[in-house]
């Protein structure tokens, strides 16, 4: 008996399609129910999913935990692999078994890449599958590779790409500065298997030269990433035991890409991620599966700014120490049981606990001077005792029932936990110009962390009900509800003390700071209880199907959120009212698509973070692909009208509106990040 389903899935075939649009792999989550994406560089933005939003949904790549790197996330783990890496992701959409994972109170998010293929003889076959791109917005192309080479009991496997792109334009011509980039990511596995074994290990890497960030007030000028990930699958007589362990480094740089950003202030980090799981699935009898599994993970990191000369005291004389080093290290237990207890009806309960434990080491400002807010807060921060400690404790129950082949229902409750990550916790200069540096949610805000934050803990309720033909070829229909109660949820509060005092241009933690219903604000994370509720629905008809005309296949989705703290104020980037509606089409080699994109106007905004509204509009995009023997073409037009639009969760735009005073420019507030325009995109495959 397989592992309980997910709520919703991506597969190899569908990532390359998306390929031809997009080189953001966390883009693809918008096809899936309640799937959004948090704004920021052109192949890092945040996968969201019912308004949870960053990590607070938890993604692995291959079995990996990447933690955040860097004060903006601008290297999330999904940026880590090109969409036409990815050989398939499950996600986890609200209760999830506590056998998938823990710490995070959202979507589970599992991508895997390069499964190993192995073939029926005893000599080596080698496919190799190669594709180059072109989108006109943005003049971005690139490669990709996917290289084989396998017999019965031993794969070797390559995948890996490159991409490279200009600033984009939106619908009305103009540029949208700091959106280039330039990636390149390599994976090399071998997989070789036994009877009733398989053992995996995979190296890879990755190098990003520049990438700008429109929603930030600094670029990522490096970053490289290495890892080695190894793991095991065994069946036995009394069910199937799976082991992996792996280590991921990351040395990461932002500073500015000109001519968009010009200045000097370089800052630094270095992370590593470590860890392994284990869990074994025990077949207790015909009706009943125990899984039971243990895990472990350890993030280590250090963050520094180095100083620049003749800006003392602002960005000097000393080196800035924003973490030093940093631990936070879980270990995580969990028992299930999963009951068949008939055709109809099936059961899984289970319950787990994580332990986290978190440090870090004395900091230092730019200036040591007492009479500076970086030397007082350096002490105050010195001077307490950081390490924390938090028991976490979770469950989950799903009921689900098959009453015939054309529905099935399902009801779901869990409790998840989630600790802060190490900048919620230890980020701690409340200078202004060091509180911008901080934050990945791209509204030119500065953020500052709190020591006493306690973990989130999210008691969701969802309920799915579907109906389809018994193929599930011809029609179907699914509706999901649900409702999360979210105690000590990290959100901010606008950051107050009577001494408040800065070096640094914009706010400080002043009382017109806590008053402001305009402009930028500082911010420090603060617990509040609060509700995330809403529903999602999708379906799919086939409208024809005959030898003349191929088959034409009528698929939609309506996603609604709401989320909303318990003392009325509204949480940040909740995504409005949005839909897809599309016309699929297939006849012989040939495949065509037309779909339109429905968004609403973005109302509820944070009051706290004096987030922007952003109006309603919708979108027209056109695929067409032919296949020809080992040769495959696909040609699009995304916004096929050049509508001019904003995004809703796209933060802040910093660079393109600015205003110049005697102390240089600095960014303007009240203006949102735009869209693209019309974008020409092709794609050339081409399979040995």
């Amino acid at each position: 008996m397989p592992p309980p389903p997910p709520t919703a899935s991506i597969s190899g075939q569908q990532a390359l399609s998306a390929a031809l649009r997009t080189s953001d792999s966390a883009s693809l989550v918008t096809d899936l129910p309640g799937g959004a994406v948090w704004g920021a560089g052109g192949i890092s933005s945040l996968p969201a999913f019912n308004g949870f939003g960053a990590d607070r949904n938890q993604v692995t790549v291959n079995g990996m935990l990447i933690s955040p790197a860097c004060p903006n996330q601008m290297n999330p783990p999904l940026s880590f692999v090109n969409p036409s890496m990815i050989a398939g992701a499950k996600a986890y959409i609200g209760v999830a078994p506590v056998s998938v994972g823990g710490d995070y109170v959202g979507t589970r998010l599992d991508v895997t890449t390069a499964p190993p293929a192995f073939t029926s003889g005893p000599d080596f076959v080698t496919s190799i599958l190669m594709s180059g791109f072109y989108r006109s917005n943005g003049n971005i192309y690139g490669v990709d590779v996917n290289a084989t080479m396998a017999n019965r009991d031993t794969s070797i496997t390559y995948t890996g790409g490159w991409a490279r792109a200009s600033d984009y334009k939106d619908g009305n011509g103009r540029k949208i500065g700091s959106t280039l980039y330039e990636v390149q990511n390599h994976a090399l596995s071998i997989s070789k298997q036994t009877p009733g074994n398989l053992f995996t290990f995979e190296v890879g890497g990755q190098f990003i030269p520049y990438q700008g960030f429109v929603n930030q007030y600094m670029d990522m000028t490096f970053n490289r990433g290495l890892y080695a990930n190894g793991r095991y699958e065994g069946v036995f007589d009394w069910g199937k035991f799976e082991a992996r362990a792996y280590y991921h480094d990351i040395r990461h740089t932002m500073g500015f890409i000109p001519p968009d950003k010009v200045s000097d202030m370089p800052m630094d980090t270095r992370g590593q991620d470590t860890g392994y799981a284990l869990k074994a699935t025990i077949v207790a009898s015909p009706h009943d599966l125990f899984r039971v599994g243990n895990e472990f993970h350890y993030n280590h990191l250090d963050d520094w700014w180095d100083p620049v000369a003749g800006t003392a005291p602002m960005m000097g004389p000393d080196k800035f120490i924003n973490i030093n080093n940093g631990r936070r290290g879980r270990l995580g237990t969990f028992l299930e049981w999963e009951r068949h207890w008939s055709r109809e009806w099936t059961t899984v309960l289970g319950v787990r606990n994580d332990m986290v434990w978190m440090n870090t080491g004395n900091v230092q400002g730019y200036s040591n001077d007492p009479m500076v807010s970086y030397g007082m807060d350096a002490a105050a921060f010195n001077a307490r005792d950081r390490a924390r400690t938090d028991a976490n404790f979770d469950g989950s129950a799903l009921l689900r029932y098959e009453p015939n082949e054309t529905s099935n229902f399902e009801l779901g409750f869990a409790r998840k936990t989630r600790s802060p990550n190490l900048y919620e916790r230890y980020a701690w200069s409340t200078e202004s110009m060091a509180m911008s540096m901080i934050g990945w949610f791209g509204d030119g805000n500065g953020y500052v962390g709190n020591l006493d934050l306690k973990p989130e803990k999210a008691h969701t309720v969802t309920f799915t009900a579907g109906w389809h033909d018994p193929t599930k070829k011809l029609w179907g229909l699914e509706i999901t509800p649900y409702y999360s109660y979210v105690q000590d949820y990290i959100d901010v509060d606008r950051c107050f003390s009577p001494m408040a005092m800065g070096i640094g241009m914009g706010p400080v933690c002043d009382a017109a700071n806590v008053n402001a219903k305009t402009g930028f604000v500082n911010l420090q994370f603060a617990n509040h209880d609060a509700r995330l509720y809403g529903v999602n629905l999708s379906g799919h008809v086939a409208v024809w199907d005959n030898p003349a005309y191929g088959r034409g296949v009528l698929r939609g989705n309506l996603n609604y959120v709401r989320g909303e703290r318990t003392d009325g104020i509204n949480l940040y980037r909740m995504m409005p009212l949005n839909g897809k509606l599309a016309l699929d089409h297939t006849l012989g080699h040939w495949t065509n698509s037309i779909e339109v994109q429905l968004v609403g106007g973005k109302t509820e905004v944070s009051q706290v973070h004096n987030e922007l509204t952003t109006p309603a509009y919708a979108l027209l995009n056109l695929r067409t692909g032919y296949q020809w023997r080992n040769v495959r073409l696909d040609f699009g037009i995304d916004n096929v009208l050049n509508q001019q639009y904003y995004l809703p969760l796209g933060g802040a735009d910093l660079v393109d509106f600015r205003s110049v005073s005697m102390m240089g420019s600095s960014p303007m507030y009240g203006y949102n990040v735009a869209g693209p325009g019309r974008s020409y995109n092709t794609r050339l495959s081409v399979k040995f």
